[in-house]
């Protein structure tokens, strides 16, 4: 009994952690509880042990409790052994630099791209997107480019479970998601035009490992003002040819993509 109380103790606090991880500026005890279904009193008890290990914060003034820098450590921890982030960030760097556009590394995480490496741009306006939060492979670039060299088996269990829609560019017609990965991969390059965010278009490009299975793509991104439709030919070269970089550093012998 002691070890089931245990591991519903665990479960418990990583559904909580999960939780405060999409707030930026916090959640209270009552919110949070109401969000994972759980008692006020059992969700304030964890709480305290996870700010006693350094796991979550508190406000002292608003008393609402955030994910905590301890945190850093662990995920520091994963982002320093992915050899693909490593060898590819003064990569992005220099393609960020030279196109001015925020740029993006991402791996597939089953049914979600996960953003590994960001690099802005020197604009004002800076992109929502953050290291560790997720992208739906449906409606990103990134995505797109990850689906379109994947397996049809994988590309099904996408679509299976469900393609939601995030703005009225957002693809959510199977079919019509298969005959645009077809077009992708035939180009080799994916654009997301104002599908997943309004007001945003993204050119993404595969990246492959010496097996040749897609493992990552990389992305630059920026407004539909500085990246209007006329600009997205020259992006795309200048993406394909930072993503095959990577791939060759990756172990990628193949013809080009």
């Amino acid at each position: 009994m002691q070890g089931e109380n245990t591991v519903q103790s665990i479960e418990r606090a990583m559904r909580i952690l999960e939780e405060l991880a999409g707030e930026k500026d916090g959640i209270g005890v009552t919110d949070l509880s109401c969000r994972v279904q759980l008692h006020k009193s059992t969700v304030h008890r964890i709480l305290n042990t996870l700010l006693r290990l350094g796991y979550v914060e508190q406000n002292l003034y608003s008393e609402k409790y955030r994910l905590g820098t301890k945190l850093l450590y662990l995920g520091g921890a994963i982002l320093d052994r992915m050899d693909i982030r490593r060898e590819s960030h003064e990569l992005l760097k220099q393609l960020a630099e030279e196109v001015n556009e925020t740029v993006h590394l991402v791996i597939p995480d089953n049914d979600k791209a996960l953003y590994v490496d960001k690099i802005d741009s020197n604009r004002t306006i800076r992109m929502y997107s953050q290291i560790g939060r997720r992208a739906p492979l449906h409606a990103s670039a990134v995505g797109k480019a990850i689906l379109a060299f994947s397996t049809p088996d994988y590309v099904e269990k996408i679509i299976n479970n469900g393609l939601e829609r995030y703005t009225k560019n957002t693809i959510v017609d199977p079919d019509k998601l298969i005959e645009h990965l077809k077009e992708i991969r035939v180009r080799g390059y994916a654009v997301d035009d104002e599908e997943n965010e309004e007001g945003i278009r993204c050119v993404g490009a595969p990246v492959f490992d010496y097996t040749g299975k897609v493992i990552a793509a990389v992305s630059i991104s920026g407004s539909t003002v500085t990246i209007p439709p006329e600009r997205v030919p020259e992006l795309a070269s200048k993406v394909l040819d930072c993503a095959r970089i990577i791939s060759r550093k990756m172990g990628w012998r193949a013809g080009e993509m």
